[in-house]
């Protein structure tokens, strides 16, 4: 893949809505990208770096995000961060909440063309990482693992733990660093493609994310 700077300069982000059920989801035409994972993977971070803006919060503590973050990048597409799964630290009835929370939006969510699964790329996948990207794989959703932190081990061993990720979650891999911005590039081709396929797909005719006004929806059950 090319390492120079990819034709995508987005401007402007803002967080457009906050949601724990189904009717507070933006009503838009955007297509929507959702960033599914752990606690604590750094998605936060991911989509900060990805926006060159601070718009989501980051925190040090593990299920800190407890609804459904729409983000909204030049008005062109959203990126969702859904709350993390698999801390146990996080009460019980918290937790009962989150599965159908993510379950709902990513069955159902007309505007979903895909889905950025983060791991971090110094621990194997865990069960729950495996269920979800089964999960998605089933529900045939376009997915790709974006194995973050690569900063924190040596570069020299990248390639094996991104060869050892897509070989546990059977989903293509990117290392990625959200303090030198290793994999950026990469992970901008694969949203440009995914917002190609999307508009190729609402032009031809197809059902699929952004082809109607009114898109609601849900997603994967959480693991």
């Amino acid at each position: 893949m090319s390492s120079g700077r990819l034709a995508i300069n987005w401007r402007r982000a803002r967080l457009l809505a906050t949601a724990v059920k189904p009717e507070q989801w933006p009503r838009h035409r955007l297509p929507e990208v959702a960033l599914a994972g752990r606690s604590n993977v750094g998605k936060s971070s991911l989509i900060n770096h990805l926006v060159n803006a601070p718009v989501a919060r980051t925190s040090n503590t593990p299920g800190r995000t407890q609804t459904i973050n729409f983000y909204s990048i030049d008005d062109r597409l959203c990126l969702v961060d859904l709350p993390g799964y698999g801390y146990a630290k996080v009460p019980e009835r918290i937790r009962r909440q989150w599965a159908p929370m993510i379950e709902t939006y990513l069955t159902a969510r007309e505007n979903l063309i895909g889905i950025l699964q983060v791991v971090d790329i110094r621990h194997p996948p865990t069960a729950d990482d495996k269920t979800m990207a089964q999960w998605l794989k089933q529900r045939g959703l376009p997915a790709i693992a974006v194995a973050t932190k690569a900063d924190k081990i040596a570069r020299g061993h990248w390639q094996g733990r991104v060869e050892a990720v897509a070989r546990d979650l059977g989903l293509p891999t990117i290392a990625f660093s959200a303090v030198s911005g290793a994999g950026r590039d990469d992970l901008m081709k694969v949203l440009k493609t995914m917002l190609l396929e999307a508009r190729l797909a609402a032009e031809a005719g197809l059902d699929g994310a952004a082809a109607e006004p009114e898109g609601q929806g849900a997603g994967p059950s959480s693991p």
